[in-house]
């Protein structure tokens, strides 16, 4: 698949910007895909002359409704058959769900869910026809339990956690794969954003975005259906499953009260 077009959403910073990095390294083009434009340009000037790939740089607000649409038809009209879909843009929130604005929980389930739901939607239906696709969806470990302070994120990356694997299921020997990629937390810029705190004991515990992305990369790669990258979080989600909903609850919540 080197030289393949990738199609890579919030790839400015933190994992997507490390997934940029190691397809850009495996030889694959890039359609980078954000909101801060300088960056995304910066990027593709140095993943194109240390890589020799072509790139092509999207600023785009997936918080705005219509955008993926637009994105799917730019690059239909300029001959560009995504090959690898990853769906890494998304963000958080970190306060009680009756002192947050509702604005931002709008944003934030159009952003998570349904740009989501419609690139998968556009580039599936080429990947289908050419018999030869992949999607990676980033999830997240939240995706297995409540989250009290975070609550749409958390519902958000749950949605992603079943939709992914609903659909993987559904274009199974089709020549399509779709792989869930569900990270704990890690060293990005999420939590500024989200303005959320985590223990020094979670702290101790996080992954780089670059680990994270590697491990994504190659579960994409080998077609697998889910990946949890670290065995911590390995752990933790076989215990999420078995937990008693109210207990995982209140222990999200501990976390991350602080």
């Amino acid at each position: 698949m080197q030289n393949d077009w990738v199609l890579i959403t919030g790839a400015s910073s933190g994992i997507g910007l490390e997934m940029a990095r190691i397809f850009a390294a495996n030889k694959f083009n890039l359609v980078l895909l954000a909101r801060n434009e300088v960056r995304l340009k910066d990027l593709a000037a140095d993943l194109t002359k240390t890589n020799s790939i072509q790139t092509r740089v999207l600023a785009k607000d997936l918080g705005r409704p219509g955008a993926a649409k637009e994105i799917f038809s730019e690059l239909q009209r300029d001959g560009i058959f995504v090959s690898v879909l990853v769906n890494n843009a998304g963000f958080g929130a970190g306060e009680f769900f009756a002192e947050e604005k509702i604005e931002i929980c709008t944003e934030m389930v159009q952003t998570n869910i349904t740009a989501l739901i419609e690139l998968s939607y556009f580039f599936l239906q080429p990947m289908l026809e050419k018999k030869q696709g992949k999607i990676l969806n980033v999830a997240s470990t939240a995706a297995f339990q409540p989250g009290p302070k975070m609550s749409v994120y958390y519902a958000s990356k749950a949605f992603v956690f079943s939709f992914s694997n609903a659909i993987a299921n559904e274009v199974a020997g089709r020549g399509v794969t779709v792989t869930t990629l569900c990270p704990g937390p890690t060293r990005t810029e999420f939590h500024l954003r989200a303005s959320t705190k985590r223990s020094a004991a979670v702290g101790k515990f996080m992954m780089t975005a670059e680990e994270v992305a590697r491990l994504g990369f190659e579960g994409t790669m080998k077609g697998k259906r889910i990946v949890v990258p670290g065995l911590i979080n390995k752990i933790g989600v076989a215990v999420a499953k078995v937990m008693p909903t109210r207990i995982s609850a209140a222990a999200v919540r501990k976390v991350l009260e602080g």
